[in-house]
């Protein structure tokens, strides 16, 4: 059954059908990688299916699919950053505090919930937010970094805290 203003499935089909070669296509020349291209075009129509802000009627439904597609991969690049910059601390990380493999994969799908979380944040905001709660330095000390007023880190501060407290909340409704 398709919501209000969302496309039915066999219209999704058709899409599929007609442009799914050229969007693995189109993925694969900006990825270099047909097994991303191919993971990325199929979740590009997964996410059709389960969106229901997806017009009934597409004019242009290779802008379309390219706009949601583009999106999809700016999160696979930025899923990548995150997962090297992991690994990498996880390398520097003392002999005795390794962590199981359960206990890592825990720790990385947290750290992606995080990065999502704070990916809401204006750029000052989430730079500042870490670097006082992350990197442990002081309000004077972020606030010189950013060229900003201590106020205002600590309004950002409190902004980032606040932003990570009711997206908490909203786990437990």
């Amino acid at each position: 059954m398709s919501t209000p203003g969302s496309l039915f499935p066999s219209t999704i089909e058709s899409l599929y059908c007609d442009h799914h070669a050229w969007l693995k296509g189109w993925l694969q020349r900006r990825l270099g990688s047909a097994e991303q291209a191919a993971d990325l075009a199929h979740d590009t129509f997964v996410r059709l299916l389960h969106s229901e802000r997806v017009p009934a009627r597409l004019d242009e439904p290779r802008a379309y699919l390219t706009t949601v597609a583009r999106n999809l991969v700016s999160n696979h690049w930025r899923r990548e950053q995150l997962e090297r910059a992991y690994l990498e601390a996880l390398a520097l990380a003392p002999r005795d505090v390794e962590l199981s493999p359960e206990d890592r994969a825990i720790l990385f799908e947290t750290l992606l919930e995080l990065d999502q979380l704070l990916d809401g944040l204006p750029p000052l905001v989430r730079q500042a937010f870490l670097l006082s709660q992350l990197d442990g330095h002081t309000h004077a000390q972020v606030a010189e970094a950013l060229g900003i007023s201590i106020p205002t880190v600590k309004r950002y501060v409190v902004k980032g805290l606040q932003q990570c407290y009711f997206a908490d909340l909203s786990f437990v409704s």
